[in-house]
């Protein structure tokens, strides 16, 4: 069946059911256009306000950290699966900060000086080098 004819029998059937006034039908054809039209509108719509509010809830669920040239940070394993050493720590590194890249890319060099690029929601500060005064608390017994 062509779609000449898939045409002319979906037009038949509207001729027959209004029946056969074909100024009636032409009107009703073009009332379930404007329909369609309004619902694929009112769709649009609606995807446009969901894309919104995923956006709202991911940017609100980002972090905002600030890297400078220098410093010395943690790159976290997204590709550490679940079963082949799960208790295995997801951070490596620590590498140093080269270069902040507008929009959170961040280039880093390793130990080795090769250097990278990453995207700087994987990175965390680290202070391990970093020697902190501690106090020693001498906790008594009570009496």
């Amino acid at each position: 069946m062509s779609s000449a004819s898939g045409v002319r029998a979906s037009s038949d059937w509207a001729v027959k059911k209004l029946n056969f006034d074909l100024k009636a039908a032409a009107e009703e054809r073009l009332l379930q256009l404007h329909e369609i039209e309004e619902f694929r509108n009112h769709s649009y719509e609606n995807a446009k306000l969901y894309k919104e509010q995923t956006k709202n809830w991911h940017d609100k669920v980002l972090l905002k950290r600030e890297f400078e040239p220098g410093q010395q940070v943690l790159l976290f394993n997204s590709r550490l699966r679940l079963f082949p050493g799960k208790l295995k720590y997801r951070w490596s590194g620590p590498f140093t900060v080269v270069k902040v890249h507008p929009y959170g890319a961040i280039e880093l060099s390793c130990q080795d000086g090769q250097t990278f690029q990453v995207n700087g929601q994987r990175l965390k500060h680290y202070f391990g080098n970093e020697v902190q005064n501690m106090e020693n608390v001498v906790l008594n017994e009570p009496a």
